[in-house]
Formats: C-alpha cells, sequence, structure tokens
C-alpha cells in the first residue's frame, strides 16, 4: 500500500528535508551532508532546536498513550519522518497490539526505512503511504485499504504544519486540516503540534529564513492561529500548551529546565 517502488524512487540530496534535518537533531544516521549543513546553522541561531525535535517525539509518544488508552484502535500518522523508537505504531501496540497504524510521508528516504520496518512486522497492523499531505485525497484512499474511517481514528501531524503555508494547492491550511477531520469519524482524535514564534520570536524568525533560503518555506504561528486548527473539536486538557507542559512524564518535567521550546501541542477530540 506504499503508492510507488522504494527501489524506483529517488532520494533527492541535492536540497535538504525537512524529515533528515529532524532525523540530524534527533543525533540519526539517515540524513545527507546538505541535510546536516541546514541542520548545524539553524542550531547555531536557534539553540531550541534540538530540544524541540525531543520535545516533539515526546509529546507524540504522550498523546498516541493518551488515546489508546481511550480506546483508539487506528492511527494515521502524516509527516511521520524517518523512523525514531520508539515508532508511533510501537507505542499504539504497547497499550493495544491490535493497534492499526498508517505511516505517510513525502520523502522516499522515509519511504525506504519504512518499507524495512513494516516488512518485519508481525501482525500486519502498520502500513505506509508514500504521498504528499498537500495530497488528502490521495492519502485518505490509500490508508482506508487498512483503517475503516467509519470507526474513529487518530489523526497525527505533529511538527508538520510550519511547513504548510496559509495557501495550499488553493486551499489554506485551516481549510486543508479540515478535510482530513472532516473524513474521520465521531471519536476520532486530532493531535498536532507546531512551531511558534510567540515563545522565542527572534530566533525563530532566524531560523525560518534559513529553512526558506534552504527551499523549505517555514511558517511559524502564534496561538491563535495554531488554536484554529482545533475549531468545532473539543481539546483534552490541559488544552493548546507549549508542548513540554502537554500532560508531561516525569522527564518532561526535568527537561523544561533545559530553557524554552517554541511549539505548541494540543489533542482535540471529534464529537
Amino acid at each position: 500500500m506504499t503508492g510507488s517502488d522504494a527501489a524506483s524512487t529517488p532520494v533527492d540530496t541535492s536540497r535538504p528535508h525537512p524529515a533528515r534535518v529532524y532525523d540530524w537533531w534527533l543525533g540519526g544516521k539517515d540524513n545527507y551532508p546538505v541535510d546536516e549543513e541546514l541542520a548545524r546553522k539553524i542550531l547555531a541561531v536557534d539553540d531550541t532546536a534540538v530540544r524541540g525535535a525531543r520535545a516533539n517525539r515526546r509529546f507524540m509518544q504522550r498523546a498516541v498513550r493518551t488515546v489508546a488508552e481511550a480506546g483508539i484502535r487506528q492511527f494515521l500518522d502524516i509527516g511521520t519522518g524517518i523512523p525514531t523508537e520508539p515508532n508511533l505504531h510501537q507505542v499504539a501496540q504497547g497499550v493495544a497490539p491490535e493497534a492499526r497504524v498508517v505511516y505517510a510521508d513525502n520523502d522516499p528516504i522515509v519511504l525506504r526505512h519504512a518499507e524495512a520496518l513494516l516488512h518485519g512486522s508481525a501482525e500486519g497492523g502498520t502500513e505506509y503511504v508514500h504521498a504528499d499531505v498537500r495530497d488528502p485525497d490521495t492519502i485518505l484512499r490509500l490508508a482506508g485499504e487498512c483503517l475503516d474511517f467509519e470507526r474513529p481514528v487518530a489523526l497525527s501531524l505533529v511538527a508538520l504544519t510550519h511547513y504548510l503555508g496559509d495557501a495550499v494547492d488553493g486551499d489554506d491550511v485551516h481549510g486543508l486540516l479540515k478535510r482530513y477531520v472532516d473524513a474521520l469519524a465521531p471519536g476520532s482524535f486530532l493531535i498536532l503540534s507546531q512551531v511558534t514564534p510567540d515563545l522565542n520570536p527572534e530566533a525563530v524568525a532566524r531560523a525560518a529564513a534559513l529553512f526558506a533560503r534552504g527551499g523549505t518555506p517555514f511558517f511559524p504561528r502564534p496561538l491563535a492561529e495554531f488554536a484554529r486548527f482545533f475549531d468545532g473539536l473539543e481539546l483534552l486538557g490541559p488544552g493548546v500548551i507549549p508542548v513540554t507542559g502537554w500532560r508531561p512524564d516525569p522527564e518532561d518535567v526535568a527537561a523544561q529546565s533545559e530553557g524554552i521550546v517554541p511549539v505548541y501541542a494540543g489533542v482535540a477530540r471529534k464529537s
């Protein structure tokens, strides 16, 4: 259900890709010199970058565990990035082994890692879609081969919306996400995090400029714009909040002492 052949899909190493930059910040090895160069430049002007990448991963784990414990057994993770353990399916299936997970990303190197990862999936409850978030029809159609959209699904877009501008193929980014949410059954959840200029404006502006010069437009959003993604949904407590403060585990509380992480996060339920 990958939508393309990993072996025949070229990897563009001439320009950085957000998934590979993120991988470098997390200490991974699945990136290229062009990705490392941009990652280092951003880290030099925004020392929160590594903390933010780690905080996003921990938030994903807490949010997935929360909704799985609430009874969700289907997950659609868009913009999954390069697999970094524990992966979303490991967290979800750690709560409920029968949970089904579909990953979606547009980077061929992510596809190759995903295919290797999923080849070893014993229960067959994990699949991968090679497609772009800007193409909801394709993602929803292919994900529907594994997931039943008549039943609740947790939709995860962690650290993704700041790569989407206010105009996406004729649709605004809030309208794009609404197309996904509209396809979900009542009882579904939306899991989001997003870089914001609110908490460290100068550093975030410098990082955004470097991303843009590297060919990746970057759109940090203030609280009001981020909160709009949850319009019409019921926010779980504590609501929209800086990412390290969303239902923190002890290690997240400890990490808060390292400094600011300019990222908002939230989880909401569709009634």
